[in-house]
């Protein structure tokens, strides 16, 4: 089996809003063909522009060869080879950032191909399944453009998750910083009276992460209110701090009084080793479609593993991604959750149109895939719809 053709196309939701902190809204879809008529779908978190002229644009020297050249021809069930023949060959330009992301959709489209050629199921080609099940997170961002808007919206979607069977829900709280919510820029004693509030909404059984997005300038800032926070039982705060403070990190481990989770824009395994050993995260966050795929989430696991660290991937984009989350999920012996976007509480149109995932929701649970390869069904029309580049 050879590539023959690796196509990648923008797709931009046509009501997309940019005062929201939301990159579901946009997505570069790659799909890889081959000489036996097997297709490959993969996706990645980033500008869908720069992605797709990372894959597309010529190399002119050996350090930042066209990916696509390297693609051609080649044969797609050699996914590790590939990887390292991209990420060396792209190396001046994608050694980290973009560049990884962009290969992070290549190697889902691999995987995706290997599953189909073989009739397994991915996780099984990643070395089998190491749970049962997989519990997956509501992941809620709002609506609304004041304070109460935007607490209203909260709890009326953590209700709704609740009353659909999820078992865990996280809450964007991000009244401030340098992500806020459309523009909103309310003090923290608005942000814990939100989590109050979606705390009460779904009671104490469910789990409850919040995610404030980068909200303080360091730990000192943080703690000064999260560290009242313990009668909220949250699972873990996530990236409350710049990403590459790592000071901060570590002290935020020792001083807060629940989990620490980061590592959302992270790439390569080497990122997540300085952010695990000197940031002394607890919960590690790799995102399928950032960190460079299936292939570099694997080693981030198992390096998670060996530090005692839990895994709860990040994934804020389509059914491709959420699929390959699923699929690492149930080779990941440490993974507690995985973020699920839910399409009955997101107003992302790609989330809902673009394609439906391979697994089945069941009583707050993700049951194993069955299907071959990711199982993503695409909408043709949905592509057409929404291509701008």
């Amino acid at each position: 089996m050879k590539i023959t053709d690796v196509e990648t196309y923008v797709l931009l939701a046509d009501n997309y809003d940019p005062s929201l902190t939301s990159s579901a809204q946009d997505t570069c879809l790659v799909i890889i063909k081959t000489d036996e008529g097997v297709e490959g779908y993969g996706e990645c978190d980033t500008s869908p522009w720069v992605a797709k002229a990372f894959i597309e644009s010529p190399g002119t020297h050996t350090m930042d060869q066209c990916v696509k050249e390297i693609l051609i021809g080649s044969d797609p069930l050699d996914i590790d080879t590939l990887w390292e023949k991209i990420y060396v060959g792209s190396a001046m330009t994608g050694r980290r950032g973009a560049g990884v992301n962009a290969i992070s959709a290549i190697d889902m489209a691999l995987w995706d191909i290997k599953g189909k050629a073989k009739n397994k199921p991915v996780f099984e080609l990643l070395g089998g399944k190491k749970q049962e099940e997989v519990i997956p997170y509501a992941s809620l961002q709002p609506i609304g453009h004041s304070f109460q808007e935007y607490k209203d919206s909260l709890v009326a979607w953590a209700e709704k998750a609740k009353s659909l069977g999820f078992k865990a829900v996280k809450s964007e709280v991000t009244l401030n910083g340098p992500y806020a919510h459309s523009g909103l820029h309310e003090e923290d004693d608005k942000t814990t009276e939100v989590v109050a509030a979606v705390r009460k909404a779904l009671g104490p059984e469910i789990k409850l992460m919040i995610d404030v997005q980068y909200r303080w300038k360091n730990a000192e800032e943080a703690l000064r209110t999260v560290k009242d926070w313990a009668e909220f039982d949250i699972y873990f705060l996530e990236t409350p701090v710049w990403t590459d403070d790592i000071k901060s990190y570590a002290r935020m481990h020792d001083e807060a009084p629940m989990k620490i989770a980061a590592g959302e824009w992270l790439s390569t395994r080497y990122e997540f080793e300085d952010l695990i050993v000197n940031g002394k995260i607890d919960v590690a966050q790799p995102d399928v479609g950032r960190c460079g795929g299936l292939t570099e989430s694997i080693k981030i696991a198992k390096f998670s593993q060996e530090h005692n660290r839990i895994i709860v991937p990040h994934c804020w984009k389509t059914s491709v991604s959420i699929s390959a989350t699923a699929h690492f999920a149930f080779n990941t012996p440490n993974c507690a959750f995985i973020e699920y976007l839910p399409p009955q509480l997101c107003v992302e149109i790609l989330r809902k149109e673009l394609a439906t995932e391979g697994f089945d929701f069941i009583d707050g649970k993700i049951k194993p895939p069955t299907k071959p390869g990711l199982g993503i069904e695409l909408n043709r029309d949905a592509i057409k719809k929404y291509q701008v580049a």
